[in-house]
């Protein structure tokens, strides 16, 4: 599922091969990009730019025009050389972007649309999101900062939720909730206000330390998932790569309880953690999770 990383790296390549370039061709099937597109061709204008926000893609034309695109659970950009066979099916395409030499495609993208800079401020979900954990510009200190702010202002949010946030932190996704929550040792389901200040600094911490590891372009050391699974345990073996992430009733890595998963948020979202690694603090009773039966043996998850 597309978070922060995979449109992050998404952008990384397209700007490498789109920027500086001539537009020489354009297709959609969105109806809206078509009529913007009779208006005012692409064809001719340069990429001045691509960029990620969050979990939003941005692809900048020359003449004020910006190509804005969310993923949502299912999309994805793909890039081919001029010619080259597309490895999706064409009714999956939304978006061709033409060059010379190469093609930019996005397949089953449910967000697409044309903006000036001035609309994008005024009309648009990006101005609104929160300090992108992948920018150059991002802290430590300023994602603290944002989460006790909001603490302060919706004291009752569960941690997951707030996790989830794009307008505290922008790019985090429900993977990285999890993995979060638990490398730190919090349980997801807590009050925002039980939660310490070194528990804020170890959350941020760990959302910035996962997600740049997750992006690092195969040079020096770190984790390189640019073609392989995300990651954050560190572990090459696919089936090690997280600490608890879709792993409900299978011991957990570090103490050997079983991994607990319930749903969460308006969204119902799927939230998966360690009872023991992140005890449970607050008023009345910890969260249970589903049961479920793994190897003949019936255990919580």
């Amino acid at each position: 599922m597309p978070e922060g990383d995979t449109i992050y790296r998404a952008a990384r390549a397209l700007q490498r091969v789109l920027g500086g370039q001539v537009v020489t061709g354009f297709e959609t099937g969105l109806a809206p990009l078509a009529r913007v597109e009779d208006e005012a061709t692409l064809v001719g204008r340069v990429v001045e730019k691509v960029e990620s926000r969050g979990k939003w893609c941005l692809m900048y034309f020359s003449g004020d025009l910006i190509l804005v695109t969310h993923m949502l659970m299912s999309g994805s950009w793909h890039v081919y050389r001029t010619g080259e066979r597309w490895r999706m099916p064409r009714r999956a395409m939304r978006v061709v972007v033409r060059t010379a030499d190469w093609e930019a495609v996005a397949f089953n993208v449910p967000i697409a649309e044309f903006h000036t800079a001035r609309s994008l401020e005024r009309s648009s979900q990006v101005p609104k999101l929160g300090p992108d954990i992948l920018a150059d510009e991002f802290t430590v200190e300023g994602g603290v900062a944002r989460l006790r702010t909001y603490a302060r202002e919706h004291p009752e949010a569960e941690v997951g939720v707030v996790l989830l946030n794009q307008r505290v932190m922008a790019g985090l996704g429900n993977v990285y909730k999890s993995e979060i929550a638990f490398s730190a040792g919090v349980n997801p389901f807590r009050a925002m206000r039980t939660v310490s200040e070194k528990e804020l600094e170890a959350m941020v911490d760990f959302s910035q330390r996962y997600m740049k590891a997750n992006v690092v372009d195969g040079k020096g050391d770190g984790i390189v998932t640019y073609s392989g699974p995300r990651r954050t345990t560190g572990a090459t073996n696919r089936e090690e790569r997280l600490w608890v992430y879709g792993r409900q009733g299978q011991e957990c890595r570090r103490c050997g309880a079983a991994v607990m998963m319930r749903k969460q948020g308006e969204q119902a979202r799927s939230t998966y953690w360690c009872p023991e690694c992140q005890p449970w603090v607050g008023e009345g009773r910890a969260p249970v999770g589903k049961t479920v039966v793994v190897r003949r043996r019936r255990v919580g998850c």
